[in-house]
């Protein structure tokens, strides 16, 4: 039970860090207001500050969390911090022409490098820079880099709806935090702390946030886990990442009476169908559901995805 109320304290701390970042970033705005503000699925404008304000709770959280190794609490930090920077990176630069891991690559074989592929490599270097601390083995360390990496991707993917993201964070971590994890606390508390202001519609976590979220959960899952277990997550977030190229998981969602449930629980109804040109996603206009790579994400919809814009 110690080891669960300690994940409970890293919890709450995440969530107050969480929530005092937010309002200091919608009170003294780096830039100019608009370069944080988007249009969601129904047209509305909302704030991209809630993804940085995410990523600094769980980071802080995870770095202080007691009784966690320090390598394991110098992992999380990093990998938080790092898929926050280059997903706000996509989040304030990235294109919505260039969606999907199939996307990016078929610019760069053109000669254009596209603000995706540059999340996609830099959450990839971060994330194996991560896995290195988590895992003694070479092979070992490139497997939970993949897991890292391919956490902060997946979690991107589902960031299309309000608070869908944030929903998933907390399902995955839910099992983690009540076995005591503390670095699997710090996101879910970041994650639940800011929730409601995602499901009002007021806010949205953009590439930055959940890219943050996702990297903070694959640090959870890969420290200290066996080989067996490292390539089981490895292939699992792979798999999900190679068929969202194909399926629409908006899609699967709505058509699937238990998951639609969740994912409407404490969202407004459902907007009337928009025109083709209108705004699409959690995020803004133009944005659509794509895959990416296990090296990065892909989902909300400020100015692409994580890894696939």
């Amino acid at each position: 039970m110690s080891s669960v109320r300690r994940a409970v304290r890293t919890a709450l701390v995440a969530g107050t860090a969480a929530r005092f970042a937010y309002t200091m970033l919608n009170r003294f705005t780096p830039g100019e207001a608009a370069l944080w503000e988007r249009r969601n699925h129904r047209g509305e404008v909302v704030t991209l500050v809630e993804g940085p304000a995410c990523a600094v709770g769980a980071a802080l959280a995870a770095a202080t969390a007691p009784g966690v190794p320090g390598r394991h609490r110098a992992a999380a930090a990093l990998a938080t911090v790092g898929a926050a920077g280059f997903g706000t990176y996509d989040d304030m630069l990235g294109a919505t022409d260039k969606r999907g891991f199939k996307g990016h690559i078929g610019a760069l074989a053109k000669g254009e490098v596209t603000s995706g592929m540059v999340k996609v490599l830099g959450i990839g270097a971060t994330g194996l820079a991560a896995g290195s601390l988590v895992q003694r083995k070479p092979v070992d360390k490139l497997l939970a880099g993949l897991v890292i990496a391919g956490g902060a991707n997946v979690v991107n993917l589902f960031d299309l709806r309000p608070g869908r993201a944030a929903k998933v964070t907390l399902m995955a971590g839910a099992l983690p935090v009540l076995r005591g994890s503390r670095l699997a606390a710090a996101p879910v508390g970041a994650a639940a702390a800011l929730l409601p202001e995602d499901l009002d519609e007021k806010a949205m976590l953009g590439d930055a946030g959940a890219n943050a979220l996702g990297a903070a959960l694959g640090v959870a899952a890969a420290a200290g886990a066996s080989r067996r277990g490292l390539v089981v997550r490895a292939a699992v977030l792979a798999g999900l990442t190679l068929a969202s190229e194909k399926v629409s998981f908006t899609k699967v969602i709505a058509k699937t009476p238990w998951l639609n449930t969740i994912d409407m629980l404490g969202r407004r109804p459902v907007a009337p169908p928009l025109p083709a040109d209108s705004a699409v996603g959690n995020g803004t206009a133009g944005t659509a559901e794509a895959g990416t790579t296990a090296a990065s994400s892909g989902g909300t919809g400020s100015a692409g995805q994580p890894v696939a814009s």
